[in-house]
């Protein structure tokens, strides 16, 4: 299936800022939709079902936990959404709740409002003006939540999604891992504007999002304080054909564009020098401006504080200006591509550093896994949505919210008590069980096999440990660490080759297996003996020489003998009492 969206207008006429930048960019969409997880719906060639009840619950209790005031009828409406990750050009969302609160560190935090809506396609890849998109999670019902603007730290905002996302797994209807909870960070500074940060996945990266988006924002309002020192003035877009000047350029850029029969357009800048890129590199509007050019499918743009550089020389730098008409050090921008796509990059190029003057512009960017952002498109507005006339209105009625109260799941803090008080683990290693999301199989752990401390041990050290190493820990869910623990607790290895186990099961093979095939089969305790034994009278010398004292240096052959077999306290012991007999005879 593939398609083109059009923006449409609202209910007032309207058409939103977002959808028309989005509608410029002239994308088609490729869908694939796997039979077993697609119907008509996801097509937009059948009318949608009503919405989900059993998603409506969790919502209504989610609302209940954040004390928020749920709305008597929810009415779903149509937020426009053209780049392609909504077949129908618009996602349904509905407000359930407004006005809650959580607190965090003995600071409230507002909840503005709770809404459910639905997933968007997955991404599958991007050629030139082609996306390609998978329907496999279009339509999943999802919970937004919108904080108010209450914090004030890049920490404070990790540990407010982080306690957000422990109530979110405290109704035990939402999965562990990558990208099951998303966080679009919205940030401004004084001065600054509000910018959306979109889609961020991980929370250890809040914190540096934050900060790089407050840099950022910074430079871009010294750099307005500059242009406004020198005077200058939004520059008016006079694209001038550079071709020529740059016939015979060395740069791949330039000639793989003029091979194609495509062109070399430029303008002119001025006022602009040193602030496109500054000496020290903390300025960066030229990044800005090409992040905006690549909207249009270009690579990219060159200009002139980043050149002579790329394959473009200081005889191309005199060309480029002489063609332009400007004098030896002012400011320049060009661009390489088909001819239509080159203009129109170096177009939008010079309205993004024409609105440096003015300070920072409100926009949506999209997370990099470096903690940088790029930019994406304009910060939507209030004309991107209209009423949903497809699906009906749901009536709260205030029996189903008195079920829902009677009903709300233990909060974070009581099992953080409950567990230092049932299994006997360490207060900071309960939080942050909780705060991972690891409370369900750690419990289960712990009650059915009587191993709390080896499960959180497990939980919060081997398993991030594995993940540095390079170990798809993904592969590892409940049901495989419940596997390894039940072969723990039958005898099969001790806990000391825990890691090695899961190492192994991570790679596809079962705890049997993975103990089998390590050779960790646990030893009974003659057979340790004997082999600590013949170890001890080996270094016989060394054990007279040191008495006791040996016991030390002798621990690291033993363990190599019988790591993953005996547990360290016992080996220590029979290493102990072996030392003891060759010395008493």
């Amino acid at each position: 299936m593939l398609r083109r969206l059009r923006p449409t207008q609202s209910e007032m006429g309207e058409v939103d800022r977002a959808a028309l930048v989005q509608a410029e960019r002239r994308m088609r969409f490729r869908y694939q939709a796997p039979r077993s997880v697609s119907c008509l719906v996801d097509a937009d060639e059948e009318p949608p079902h009503d919405a989900d009840e059993d998603a409506m619950d969790i919502t209504l209790t989610l609302a209940s936990l954040t004390h928020a005031q749920v709305v008597d009828e929810v009415h779903f409406m149509r937020k426009i959404v053209i780049d392609g990750s909504n077949t129908a050009g618009f996602q349904r969302t509905a407000l359930v709740a407004v006005d809650g609160s959580i607190e965090v560190n003995g600071k409230r935090i507002a909840i503005q409002s709770i809404c459910l809506e639905e997933d968007a396609a997955r991404k599958v890849e991007t050629k030139g003006s082609e996306v390609t998109y998978r329907l496999d999670r279009l339509g999943i019902p999802l919970i937004e939540i919108a904080t108010g603007p209450d914090m004030r730290t890049p920490e404070e905002v990790r540990e407010v999604a982080a306690r957000i996302g422990s109530m979110l797994r405290a109704t035990k209807r939402v999965k562990r891992g990558i990208g099951t909870i998303r966080e679009d960070l919205n940030i401004s500074i004084p001065g600054g504007a509000r910018v959306e940060i979109k889609g961020v996945q991980e929370l250890r990266l809040l914190p540096l999002y934050v900060e790089k988006e407050v840099e950022r924002q910074r430079s871009l309002l010294t750099i307005q304080h500059i242009l406004n020192e020198r005077g200058t003035r939004p520059e008016t877009i006079k694209v001038v054909d550079l071709t020529n000047a740059l016939k015979d350029c060395k740069s791949k850029v330039v000639a793989a564009a003029l091979s194609k029969g495509g062109k070399v357009v430029g303008v002119a800048l001025l006022g602009f020098e040193g602030v496109m890129r500054s000496a020290d590199g903390k300025l960066r509007l030229g990044a800005e401006m090409a992040q905006h050019a690549k909207t249009r499918g270009v690579q990219g743009i060159f200009h002139s504080d980043e050149l002579p550089a790329y394959g473009i020389t200081d005889a191309d730098v005199r060309a480029i200006r002489g063609t332009l008409g400007i004098e030896d050090l002012k400011a320049f921008a060009l661009c390489a591509d088909e001819a239509s796509r080159a203009e129109a990059a170096i177009r939008v190029a010079v309205e993004r550093a024409n609105h440096s003057m003015l300070g920072v512009p409100e926009e949506t960017r999209d997370p990099l896994p470096d903690g940088s952002t790029v930019y994406s498109r304009p910060l939507p507005g209030a004309s991107r949505m209209y009423p949903e006339t497809d699906v009906k209105p749901i009536p709260i009625h205030p029996g189903r919210l008195k079920g829902i109260h009677s009903r709300l799941p233990e909060m974070p803090e009581q099992k953080v008590v409950r567990f230092v008080e049932r299994y006997g683990v360490h207060q900071q290693q309960a939080i942050q069980i909780v705060r991972d999301g690891y409370e369900e199989v750690f419990e289960e752990i712990s009650s059915k096999f009587n191993l709390a401390s080896v499960a959180a041990r497990t939980l919060l050290s081997t398993l991030p440990e594995l993940e540095k190493e390079g170990v798809d820990i993904a592969e590892l869910g409940d049901d495989r660490l419940l596997e390894a623990f039940q072969e723990l607790q039958q005898g099969s290895f001790v806990k000391e080759a825990m890691s090695s186990v899961l190492r192994k099961m991570a790679e596809g093979a079962s705890a049997k297996d993975a103990v089998k095939s390590l050779g960790l089969q646990k030893v009974d305790l003659s057979e340790a003996e004997s082999i600590i034994a013949a170890i001890v009278k080996e270094k016989e010398p060394l054990v007279r020489e040191k008495g006791l004292a040996a016991q030390g240096p002798l621990m690291a052959p033993v363990m190599e003998k019988l790591r993953g077999k005996v547990d360290g306290k016992t080996a220590s012991e029979l290493l102990k009492s072996e030392i003891s007999k060759l010395l008493a005879s």
